[in-house]
């Protein structure tokens, strides 16, 4: 099953003029997913590769693609955060931003990062096996932040259902695979 995706900014006041596109598919609890961030990137931060990638966290206070993972009619969840400069993580919740933990069935997430002067692809694939059975129904939230040169940080996502900017809300978890 394959999905496309347009994400949307909290606030189109604060945001960059840019645009997050991309693709989802799940096939054998293979999980792909693509984004496409276009637009003037020179107005942006983006992390660069300086280091081995490798765990880290609180890569969401800079520019960090993200999406969450819910199996249909549980409460538990995962998140996964990617760094354009090759860091990761993933954390489990047992219920609406309750008993995190770091998912340590992953020892890597294998992406791969290309960018050109006003566009950047990232590319995932990875198998779901070791966290979700194949046979499970998932719910899926999309989203990104964006750091702007005043270090100014967006929030984009497929839908925003708070009166604040919240990427664990189940009900932005919009699309099913």
């Amino acid at each position: 099953m394959k999905s496309s995706f347009n994400l949307v900014p909290f606030s189109a006041n604060t945001a960059p003029e840019v645009e997050i596109t991309g693709d989802i598919k799940h096939h054998n609890n293979q999980l792909e997913i693509e984004y496409k961030l276009t637009g003037d990137l020179s107005q942006l931060i983006i992390p660069k590769d300086k280091d081995t990638p490798n765990r880290q966290y609180d890569l969401w206070e800079h520019t960090c693609f993200e999406f969450f993972l819910g199996i249909k009619d549980l409460s538990k969840y995962w998140e996964f955060n990617l760094s354009p400069a090759g860091h990761w993580n993933v954390f489990c919740f047992e219920n609406y931003r309750q008993d995190i933990a770091e998912e340590m069935t992953f020892n890597i997430l294998p992406f791969q990062v290309t960018q050109q002067a006003n566009k950047l692809d990232l590319n995932l694939e990875f198998n779901l096996g070791q966290i979700i059975d194949a046979e499970q129904n998932l719910e899926v939230g999309i989203t990104t932040v964006i750091e702007d040169k005043e270090k100014q940080l967006s929030y984009w996502a497929l839908t925003h259902p708070q009166t604040a900017a919240d990427f664990h809300d189940r009900n932005s978890f919009l699309i099913n695979l």
